[in-house]
């Protein structure tokens, strides 16, 4: 692509009578201030590179990164609509695309056009499958987000996501047995995974396994215990099963850490056999 250009500072560039109009050193300038995190450098160039030629897929590929990292989601993917005018069956672009619509603009219609468009590229490619859960799931279509999740995991058997993906489907569907099987399905990949343990202690607690629960939410709140929603679900699931003291030492934790939970607890029906005790009445003061 062009001679090589010694790549300086943004500041220090140029000798302008030798660089301002070669395409190539722009478009390395962009993507060494990309690589050095300078977004706002790379977005220049970028704007200078596309000034002198506007039919590189790299450079608008490239400059759906940079978009992406300026915060700019909406850019990128005008960017990438761009690069795929060029390069129709590009399945990176597809891919991105869709990776943006659903992690940065919540456009999940978007991104099962995009998945659908990679499929077609790449018909068994465990991501494509996976991201096409991840739409169907945040547009609460569950049994479709499943059957996407249960495809990526035969693509991957190892994977710890789409087991803990179906999970959370499960749960959803009111299938609690299946969602406990499927956390437990991630725990035997990685068994120090917090969301597994929090989300499996869910299910325990909506099939009205109250000791099952405190058991999850217990090993979650050893893995992270800064998250007070673990804590409050662990003091729930220990007044539900007779555990009044480890009831108020769980609040009395989920309450420093965020106050938030004192209206919470007020009007809680699982803190039913806590409402005579002193030491409850007290954290509700605070």
């Amino acid at each position: 692509m062009g001679t090589t250009v010694l790549l300086k500072p943004f500041e220090e560039q140029l000798d302008l009578t030798t660089a301002d109009n070669d395409y190539s050193f722009w478009f390395q300038q962009a993507s060494w201030f990309l690589d050095q995190e300078d977004y706002e450098a790379a977005g220049r160039c970028c704007g200078r590179a596309l000034e002198l030629q506007q039919d590189d897929y790299w450079l608008w590929y490239l400059r759906a990164e940079v978009l992406l990292n300026l915060g700019q989601p909406e850019g990128a993917i005008a960017s990438y609509e761009k690069a795929l005018a060029i390069r129709p069956r590009d399945y990176w672009s597809f891919y991105h695309r869709a990776w943006v619509a659903i992690e940065e603009i919540n456009d999940f219609e978007l991104a099962l056009k995009s998945l659908t468009e990679a499929e077609k590229i790449r018909p068994d490619d465990y991501w494509v499958a996976y991201r096409q859960g991840d739409a169907y799931r945040h547009l609460e279509q569950y049994k479709r987000a499943l059957g996407k999740y249960i495809y990526a995991q035969a693509l991957r058997p190892g994977d710890y996501w789409s087991h803990h993906r179906q999970g959370d489907c499960w749960r959803h569907l009111q299938d609690y047995s299946c969602a406990i099987a499927s956390y437990q399905k991630a725990l035997e990949i990685d068994s120090e995974a917090f969301w597994a343990w929090f989300r499996q202690g869910d299910a325990w607690r909506c099939s009205e396994n109250y000791a099952e629960a405190f058991n999850c939410y217990d090993k979650a709140v050893n893995l992270d215990p800064k998250d007070d929603t673990a804590w409050y679900n662990l003091a729930c699931s220990a007044a539900r099963s007779g555990k009044s003291t480890d009831a108020i030492t769980a609040l009395t934790q989920a309450i420093s850490l965020n106050e938030a939970n004192i209206p919470l607890a007020h009007t809680d029906d699982d803190f039913a056999a806590l409402l005579s005790l002193s030491e409850f009445q007290r954290l509700l003061v605070k």
